[in-house]
């Protein structure tokens, strides 16, 4: 997959080298040319001197055969306008934009853009974002036998009841963040577009979890 990072700052750079070493192809964009100094030692991505949110850029950056977009600039109006354009424009389903003030959190996930509060793990969290079929777990137990399992939620679930995405034994969804808020799903609980799932899952089920939240609950 193709992924534009917008922001060569520790987390884009960081962001794009290990999106490079899963063996995608990746395009950085970043205002200051000096800013790509800090991409490591042997990157043969793509360098773009220019914004995020200029057409001409985005296109040199391979915005049209891109499968994601990454926005982490230093600046929160920067970073959402990125990824508005990305979503609205460019229709790249998978986006995540980097903030700064997490009060502004709810307003981008009305949006339906999935966003990062600026936390020492931040990069991780993108990546999961973007590539959550390459995160298997968020946390496994000393027997490796049970994880957490963290998944945003499949087009095919939206406006429909969660609860028939549990099976007893395998994987059980047991919250959801909706807004920048996490709940404890109930049985009525209706799936948004924008809503990240947490289950508890059999190791040996995660790729039938998956399966499940392609297919929807018709399957």
């Amino acid at each position: 997959m193709h992924v534009v990072v917008v922001g060569c700052g520790r987390v884009g750079s960081e962001l794009a080298g290990a999106l490079e070493k899963s063996g995608h192809t990746v395009a950085v964009i970043d205002k200051n040319a000096t800013a790509f100094r800090r991409l490591p030692a042997g990157f043969t991505g793509q360098r773009v001197v220019g914004f995020g949110f200029d057409r001409d850029h985005l296109d040199e950056a391979g915005i049209d055969k891109a499968g994601a977009v990454a926005a982490v600039t230093n600046g929160d109006n920067s970073n959402i306008l990125v990824a508005r354009i990305a979503r609205e424009t460019f229709g790249i389903d998978r986006v995540v934009a980097r903030i700064y003030d997490p009060r502004r959190a709810q307003i981008y996930q009305r949006l339906g853009i999935p966003t990062v509060a600026t936390v020492s793990w931040t990069t991780d969290q993108v990546l999961r974002r973007l590539l959550p079929g390459e995160h298997a777990h968020e946390w496994i137990d000393p027997s490796a036998k049970v994880c957490l399992v963290e998944r945003a939620l499949s087009p095919a679930w939206g406006g429909k009841k969660l609860a028939p995405l549990n099976e007893p034994g395998r994987f059980w969804l047991t919250a959801v963040t909706r807004l920048g808020a996490a709940q404890i799903v109930t049985t009525d609980l209706v799936g948004q577009e924008g809503d990240v799932l947490h289950f508890i899952v059999d190791v040996n089920a995660i790729d039938a979890l998956s399966e499940r939240l392609d297919q929807g609950p018709e399957h």
